[in-house]
């Protein structure tokens, strides 16, 4: 490789062209627009799936999304989309916000200033996102 080029660089670029022949709007998609599409499981349905439902003696939905937020935070918070998601469902299961902060901290103690830094960035944006919808709802229902 004497060129000088990087190949990570060139498959990307190749995959981008790709991806804009297929269909141009794909230019300009990003992980965290498709977030958008997916939707907030409701509370009961999360319970229902992920929760005591099926194992009555078991955790409950918001643990486990606590729990599952532990374990991201931990692998580096390297996968944001997933982080992201788990913190608007462990809300939506009836987590405060302060327990996502918790669960976060307790989780840089294993996972590292960094990681931990990440995780809480990316919870602090869903959060925000969350009251800003909320304020909206409020604004609309009066």
């Amino acid at each position: 490789m004497t060129d000088g080029s990087n190949p990570f660089e060139a498959m990307m670029k190749a995959g981008q062209d790709w991806a804009k022949a297929m269909n141009p709007a794909l230019e300009s998609f990003t992980p965290s627009g498709f977030e958008k599409l997916w939707p907030t499981m409701p509370k009961e349905a999360m319970e229902a799936f992920m929760g005591k439902t099926f194992n009555p003696e078991g955790l409950d939905a918001k643990t486990k999304l606590l729990l599952t937020l532990t374990g991201l935070t931990i692998a580096g918070a390297q996968a944001e989309s997933q982080l992201r998601m788990t913190v608007r469902h462990a809300i939506e299961a009836g987590a405060t916000r302060q327990e996502v902060a918790e669960t976060i901290a307790l989780a840089g103690m294993f996972g590292g200033v960094p990681a931990m830094t990440k995780a809480m960035e990316l919870a602090q944006a869903v959060m925000a996102d969350e009251k800003a919808r909320e304020d909206q709802d409020k604004d609309d229902s009066q």
